[in-house]
Order: structure tokens, then sequence, then C-alpha cells
């Protein structure tokens, strides 16, 4: 806080001691203006020696106590100051920006308010009022008052500053950026503006740039631990964890008590499966702020990789009784309620109904998009296609094929891909596209924007609530048609999305009513491309080795304690079989460990179970070579793993459940026609993993191939895919 340069001289009774006080308070004041506190402390007591109601130097005397942290000093003497002015709007300016450090915003912004209404001009109470604000989370009033302290001084660069933060909490990031460039204009040497444009540039999924912005600013401060911390989150964005995390422990080197960068920790460790650092990094959030809802959001989701589906729920719903609108939380409890064995189809959807109501229908009420297609039923459509996941990544497999065997005489395919990174899976959905665009640093508004220049006709979501979505995108309905499929097809929750592609038995009439979009039916609700040429095994491998080998080759958090007891029974019962399981987070030491616990508390020796973790695609399908039967994890059972295992010639056990993706395996299963693998009761599970015959485990592995391509081949698939285009289409040209 500045001194204030307009004191007016103190008036006395004596023209000598009058001119004493002046001096000695003249001299206090220089020194104050320089940084010497502490010769300005006692030229100011000097003062109130000779005059102890004289306001300028008790005022001057709490700003210095204030500036020393002695909080409760200052407190005595600006409120002793008041009591000789209370008409002074510096002072109660003051007061307020001391009542902000004690953290009493609402007392503070009254301070404010009083310092204004006694002088509407009064630059730092309209400054201060807005930093109370903000620290109260009423964003837009702070604006306000930013914006009334640049109009009074267009040079204070704090305001500036500060009013882009205001903005990037309410989402107006653009607005945001010309404030910090405003800030930077007026002081290129301002580290934090460098910082806070940043950290608006992430949010507009412009990272290069973010990344650019934050090196300036630690090039300004090497010691910024906000920027090392922002930058920490941008590399997050770019999928380059390590970096990340380098970056965010640099942060906390500098400030050990920085959330943000606990935060980026966290994520960057979840993302490298390193699952006991990773918690840790989230209690220290919540030892530093008990209330964080993106530490408790994290802390969930390391417990969820873990399969510890309850507890993480109950994180989340700690979480967003916190903030019932923080859209990573609404979008993380969507996701992991598909895990639990407590929710049903209704819940599914409410949850996703949840994040609509907070998120999705602010956006659909912005300006209404037209749509100007050509409403011809026969034409030539252009179908646009959102993905995060155009790369090397099991979803990528299922929808593939429909790129593959796209009939180009009917459909243009343009993909929009939001992933930072790419690989040679890209590649061929570059080859397969026409026109491809990387939006991975678009905004939203651009993206809108080049949807409708590219005249798409039906827009189809790839990625559901999954991360890397766009759903604030298909909020807006920039094409006529939306669709979504295939990625994470379990709903959206978004009215303005027509269709979801699904299946009779993945999703029975009877509960479609809870889905916001129109149910169409396909052979099956997902598909999957061939695998390799010669990449199945002849025989299974009970032929030669005599026993039963089971696969479970799904995500551990799938695995509830009732599949387990249920798998554990059945190697029980045979006391030659094996057990083999095989998923990415195996890579952590304490995800084996308590994975194979709960075995051994089931009485399976862990020494039957082989734990596999990361391959490369071809291992991965050459592993099935070494299974007999693939059991199907409940209540969240398998998709594209269901598939794999198929088409590599092991057939799955899998229980139908009343969630969608309780139903997934027992579509694909009834697609192709064994039904007589589909079960609805644990003992029936037991019963058709335990007594397969070697004959009909040979037959399978032999016939399933072609059976799937009679029933559901790539190709086969396409046409149904591009006939309910087609549909669609003509649908919505007669409407």
């Amino acid at each position: 806080m500045a001194p204030n340069s307009s004191v007016a001289a103190p008036s006395g009774s004596r023209a000598q001691r009058r001119q004493d006080i002046i001096g000695t308070f003249a001299h206090a004041l220089d020194c104050h203006r320089h940084g010497l506190l502490a010769e300005a402390q006692k030229g100011y007591r000097l003062v109130l020696k000779k005059r102890p109601d004289h306001f300028d130097t008790l005022h001057m005397l709490g700003v210095s106590e204030k500036q020393l942290g002695n909080h409760d000093a200052a407190m005595r003497w600006i409120k002793r100051a008041l009591l000789v002015d209370p008409k002074s709007a510096a002072a109660h300016s003051n007061l307020g920006s001391l009542l902000m450090d004690l953290r009493r915003f609402e007392e503070a912004t009254a301070s404010c308010d009083m310092a204004i209404q006694l002088d509407p001009s009064f630059v730092d109470a309209h400054y201060n009022r807005g930093n109370a604000l903000s620290s109260l989370g009423h964003f837009i009033d702070a604006i306000t008052s930013f914006r009334n302290a640049v109009a009074i001084n267009p040079q204070h660069v704090n305001a500036h500053n500060n009013c882009g933060n205001a903005l990037h909490k309410t989402r107006q990031f653009a607005e945001a950026i010309a404030c910090y460039d405003q800030a930077i204009a007026l002081d290129p040497s301002y580290a934090a503006a460098y910082s806070n444009r940043g950290a608006a540039l992430i949010e507009l999924h412009r990272t290069d740039e973010a990344i650019l912005d934050l090196d300036r600013a630690l090039a300004l401060v090497p010691g910024n631990a906000e920027a090392w911390a922002n930058r920490g989150e941008a590399l997050l964005r770019c999928h380059r964890h390590h970096e990340a995390l380098a970056s965010c422990d640099r942060a906390l080197e500098l400030n050990p008590k920085s959330e943000l960068a606990w935060l980026g920790r966290a994520r960057a460790l979840i993302a490298s499966r390193r699952m006991p650092e990773a918690k840790n990094a989230c209690h220290e959030v919540l030892a530093i702020e008990p209330t964080s809802v993106k530490g408790l959001s994290l802390l969930g989701q390391c417990h969820a990789f873990q399969a510890d589906t309850d507890y993480a729920i109950a994180c989340l719903d700690k979480a967003l009784s916190i903030d019932p609108e923080c859209e990573d939380v609404l979008a993380n409890r969507i996701f992991w309620l598909d895990f639990s064995a407590k929710a049903d189809v209704a819940c599914h959807q409410a949850a996703r109904a949840d994040w609509w109501r907070a998120i999705g229908s602010k956006e659909a009420q912005r300006a209404p998009l037209l749509h100007a297609n050509d409403r011809d039923p026969d034409r030539k459509l252009v179908v646009g296609y959102i993905s995060a996941e155009f790369k090397r990544r099991s979803a990528a497999y299922s929808y593939r094929p429909v790129f593959e065997n796209c009939d180009k005489a009917q459909f243009e395919v343009v993909c929009y891909s939001n992933s930072p990174t790419s690989d040679a899976v890209t590649e061929t959905f570059r080859q397969f596209a026409d026109r491809w665009r990387d939006v991975s640093q678009w905004s939203d508004d651009q993206l809108v924007d080049c949807i409708q220049r590219d005249r798409i006709d039906i827009l189809i979501d790839l990625s559901g609530h999954a991360e890397g979505n766009r759903l604030r995108v298909f909020a807006r309905k920039p094409a006529p048609i939306q669709v979504t499929a295939w990625g994470h097809a379990a709903g959206t929750g978004l009215p303005t999305i027509d269709y979801l592609f699904s299946d009779p038995v993945a999703i029975p009439s009877e509960v479609r009513h809870h889905y916001a979009e129109k149910i169409y039916d396909l052979p099956c609700m997902i598909g999957i491309e061939s695998p390799p040429e010669n990449s199945r095994s002849g025989f299974p491998p009970i032929s030669q080795n005599g026993f039963l080998t089971y696969g479970v080759f799904n995500r551990v958090s799938k695995f509830s304690d009732e599949a387990i007891a249920v798998w554990s029974n059945v190697l029980s019962a045979d006391p030659a079989s094996k057990l083999i399981v095989k998923d990415q987070m195996l890579d952590d030491d304490e995800t084996r460990g308590l994975l194979l616990g709960r075995f051994q508390a089931n009485g399976v020796d862990p020494d039957r179970i082989s734990l596999r973790g990361t391959t490369v695609r071809e291992a991965h399908l050459a592993a099935f070579s070494e299974v007999d039967i693939c059991l199907d994890p409940f209540p969240h059972g398998g998709g594209v793993s269901t598939w794999e295992a198929l088409q590599m010639g092991v057939p799955v056990v899998a229980k139908l459940g009343n969630s969608l993706t309780s139903r997934v395996s027992s579509a694909i299963l009834s697609a192709i026609g064994l039904t007589d693998w589909v079960v609805t009761e644990d003992s029936k599970y037991f019963e058709i993993a335990r007594h397969p015959t070697r004959t009909q485990l040979e037959a399978l592995r032999r016939d399933l191939p072609s059976l799937i391509d009679r029933r559901c081949g790539p190709l086969s698939y396409t046409r149904a895919v591009e006939d309910a285009y087609r549909e669609m289409w003509r649908r919505y040209c007669s409407a």
C-alpha cells in the first residue's frame, strides 16, 4: 500500500510547535515513502507525543504497521484515525485493505463502500473493493469495481491485472487476456500478468502460446511459484507429463503451500500411474485447503483407478456439496458412477442432467446458431467427427472401420482432432478424412465457427464425458443433426444431441425415457476392426497344457468386490486353473498389491494370478493366445476388450446388469449369437466359466472370427451406420 501522497499539513495552537510537528511528520513521511519503516515510525510517534489526535500521523502509523504485518496494531491506529476524521476516504479504503489481509472480506467491502461514498473518485477504494469482492466469489461485481478503478486511472496496472483475474473466474477468457495485455503494455516487466495470461490461454486451449507467456514470466521472475505451477498445467494439457511434474515440483520448492502446484503434481502422477505419490499429493492439497474441490476430485480419482469406487463417489459428492457447478467434478462423477454397483441407468442419466443444468444449458442460451444446410434428402452429406482419440487408444479401434469403409460417393468426412499428440493411428484417420482439423488449441468459439463454415450436416461426438470432450460445443448445436457414439457411448444428457447409437440389448425400450437423446439402434452399439492377419492362435491353451486359463483384460477400476468373489470361486473350484489380468494400471506396484490382496482375501493364492501391465497393441492381442475364457467384470463390463477377445477366438462370460455399462458385453455377445454366454445370476456365471468342454473351446477358437464377420463385420456395420445417417437426414429434411 502506497502512503497517501496528498496529506494536508496539520494545524496547531502555536506557530513553533506547529512547525516542529510539520517538519517531523514530513521527515517521517519521506522515510515511509522510501521504505524506511522503522525510521518513519519513530517520527510518527514523536508527532503523536506532541499531538495525540494528529489524523495523518495516526493513519500513516497504521499503514506502516500493516506493511510490517502487525495487523492488530494497524487496526488500532487506523480506527483511532477514523475517530479523528470519520470522513477520510483514504482511511476507510486502507481499513478495507487491512480487513482483506485478515480475510474479513464482507467488512472490507463495507469499508471500501464507505470510502467510495465519501469520494467516488478515490481509485484505491474501487480497487480494494474489487479485491474484496473477488475473495467473496462475487466476480461480476468485482469486475465492475476494477473497471471503475481503471476508468479513473487508466495507468492502474494492478487493477487491469486483477480485472483479468475476475474475468477469468467467470470464464470470459478472451476479455481477461485483453486486461492482461493492458497491464503488460503499461509494465512489460509485470511477471504476474504474463503468468495470468498464460493461465487464461490454457483455458482457451492455446497451450503453446500459454507456455511462451509462462516462460516470459519466469524469465522476469525465476522464483515465481505460480508461474511454474501454471506452466505445469499447460504441459499437462499437452500430455507432457514428466515435464509437467518437473514444473510443479519447482513451484513447490519455491512455495510448499502452492495448492495449484500440488494439484498439478497429483494429476501428473496419476497420468504416470504412480498412485501412492498421487494420493499423497492430494492429501497435501487438502491439508492446505480442506475444502479444495479439485483436491477432493483428484483423490476420488486415485481411489477409483484402484477400484475403490464407493470412496471415489463420496469424494466427488463432497466436492459438489462445496461447488455444485464445478465442471471437472461433474464430469468425473458421471464417469465413475458408471463403475458403481449402487448406480442404475436412472442414476447415470441424472448425473448427466446435472452437467447439462450447470454447464451445458448456459452454453445453449448463447446466441442461437442458424443452419443454412441444403435440405435435399438425397444429396451427399458432410459428416463431422470430434474426438480426442484419433490415435492408439482402444476407442479408436471401435470406430476406425466406419472411416475406412466409408462410401465416399455418399459422405464427405471431416475430422476435428482434439488431441495434443498424434501417432501412426492418427495418420490413418488423416488418410480416411476428406478434411482434417487439429482443434486441440482452438477455443469453443473457433470450433463452432469452423463447423458452421464446413457446412457439417451431421456432427458426431466420439468422447461423451470422457477427457478431451467438446460437449460445450455440442451444447451450442453448430450442426443440424448431432449424434453421440462409440467412444463413451453411455449418453451425454444434452438435449442438443439428437441421437445416441445403441442397440436393444444395451438400452432396452423400458429405460429409454431416461436418456436425453433418441436411441438409434444399430446391429450392435459398438463394433471393432478386424485384428491383424495371423495374430490368432489356432487352439485354446487347454489343448496343450490340460488346464483352464482365464483372462480379465479390463481396467482394474471395473473390478467390483462381487466380481472378484465370483472369479475367486471359479478359481477355487479348479486348483489347476490360472488367471491372467492385464491392465495398464498394473504398472503401479501399489495397485498390483491391492488387487492380489483382494483375491487372497477370497482364498486364492496370488501365485496363480499373472499380472500384466502396459504393452503395445500387438503384444496385447497376442496375450489372448494364453487364455481359454475371458471373464467380464461387472457391474461395468467390457466393450472393446470383449470384441478383442472374441475376434481372437476367446469366448467371454458376461453378466447382464441394469445399466448401459453393465450390458455392453451382453449386447456384443447377443449380436453374434452367443447368448448362451450371457447370464443374469452369479451362480450361472460360475457354471459357464467352470464347465466348458475342450471341444467347445476349440470350435469357438476356430469359428468365432468368421461368425463375427458374417453378423457384425466392419463393412456391414459401416453400411448400417451410413443407413442411419441417411435416415436421420431424411427425417430432418421432412420436419
